[in-house]
């Protein structure tokens, strides 16, 4: 019993080590930046929305983002009728199931969960391997299951695990640098759908703070008035 304890208390440790061989990038993006959040929305239905759905999203919340509704129903409402429906993918769950030998997950949450300097590193580790079924391996996430989305704007590239040397096969659209950003818009829009209300949030507890703040203030000044004249 003592033993199956310690395995499962060990376990997140050693999937955590599985995936520490390969240094993250430090993502580089800004909640605060909306044009980056917008460029990063249109990215992810664009590119992402055709096998993972954002279920804890509505297509109405993106208002947020400094978008009208009329925006969203033409730019980027694809897979709903109206506003208040999530972000949902169409991509059925039993046939991506058998194409890629796991169901492709939901990323509401995936920033939460992985953290973005790992999504960041991530998304720009791709590199072409024959030997997977895809065609496409990571140097983040070995033998992952999910195929490169954005390999026509990155491009191809060949990896060396042993010597952890990159090889440009093939151009993308985008330079590298423009790539950078592309990705770190993607990922600043995911960060925010893993909690829309995060600003909000961090604002509230620096006001909340301040006010007690002061009310320490005037209690200190209130118990001293009381007690000037107690020995």
């Amino acid at each position: 019993m003592r033993k199956l304890i310690i395995v499962l208390l060990l376990a997140p440790l050693c999937g955590w080590a599985a995936e520490a061989g390969y240094r993250l990038d430090s993502s580089p993006h800004d909640p605060h930046n909306l044009i980056s959040l917008q460029a990063g929305a249109r990215t992810y239905v664009n590119y992402c929305l055709g096998c993972h759905g954002l279920e804890s999203m509505r297509y109405g919340k993106l208002t947020d983002l400094d978008l009208t509704e009329a925006q969203i129903k033409d730019y980027l409402m694809f897979t709903a009728d109206k506003p208040g429906e999530p972000i949902r993918t169409v991509m059925p769950r039993k046939e991506s199931k058998s194409w890629f030998g796991v169901t492709p997950p939901d990323l509401s949450l995936a920033a939460r969960a992985r953290s973005a300097d790992w999504l960041y590193t991530y998304l720009r580790s791709f590199y072409r391997d024959a030997k997977t079924v895809t065609g496409w391996n990571n140097a983040v996430f070995e033998n992952v299951a999910m195929p490169h989305a954005l390999w026509t704007l990155q491009g191809e590239r060949a990896y060396d695990r042993e010597s952890r040397k990159w090889t440009e096969i093939a151009k993308g659209i985008q330079s590298s640098a423009e790539y950078d950003a592309t990705v770190r818009d993607l990922v600043n829009f995911l960060v925010y759908v893993g909690e829309p209300a995060a600003t909000t949030r961090k604002v509230i507890g620096i006001v909340v703070l301040y006010v007690l703040a002061i009310l320490f203030v005037f209690t200190y000044l209130l118990k001293r008035d009381y007690w000037k004249d107690v020995k």
